[in-house]
């Protein structure tokens, strides 16, 4: 059964994230908490959305996902970030129920696409996705922002808005002379 996830599939989204990694070949990338992804997810404005296949109690598979916006088509639609099923549980069609599960709430919200991402040597996903009807965007490079190169650039708008300071704070004090010349 797919189901919005609740509160309590928190420890099992975090570990099946885990088996994602170590699918992905990246085990160590890991940082999330089950703390954090409670609050992304049921925190008092929820960012990030997840639904679940729950197999009379165990879930088995997960899609967390979170809205985009086109400024082309003018509407939202949604990014899939993490789509995993158990090894166990696929060629079962729960990768196939979470995803049309994703596709009924992106057309009946009005939203113009689904997207994600996949990595290249994945081919049992890459043709499960062709399957579905779904195409590549072979034109795209996705980049990534993270780490020192963000904290670089983000120093770089900590440094602007501090010159706007000294600017306004020069202003104001060379106003304040002109008064004081003037009186």
């Amino acid at each position: 059964m797919i189901r919005p996830a609740t509160a309590d599939d928190i420890d099992a989204l975090v570990g099946l994230i885990h088996d994602l990694a170590e699918f992905e070949r990246s085990p160590g990338s890991v940082e999330i908490t089950g703390s954090q992804l409670h609050d992304a997810l049921f925190g008092p404005s929820p960012t990030v959305f997840a639904h679940v296949a729950d197999e009379q109690g165990r879930i088995v598979g997960m899609a967390i996902w979170f809205l985009t916006y086109s400024t082309w088509t003018g509407r939202h639609g949604i990014h899939l970030e993490d789509l995993y099923v158990r090894p166990e549980a696929r060629s079962g069609g729960v990768g196939r129920s979470l995803l049309t599960e994703l596709a009924a709430i992106a057309h009946r919200s009005g939203y113009a696409r689904v997207e994600w991402s996949v990595l290249d040597w994945n081919e049992q996903a890459l043709r499960f996705y062709r399957s579905l009807g779904a195409e590549p965007l072979d034109e795209w490079i996705g980049y990534r922002l993270s780490g020192s190169a963000l904290a670089a650039l983000a120093a770089l708008a900590a440094l602007a808005a501090l010159a706007e300071e000294d600017e306004a704070a020069s202003e104001e004090d060379e106003a304040v002379s002109e008064q004081a010349e003037g009186a």
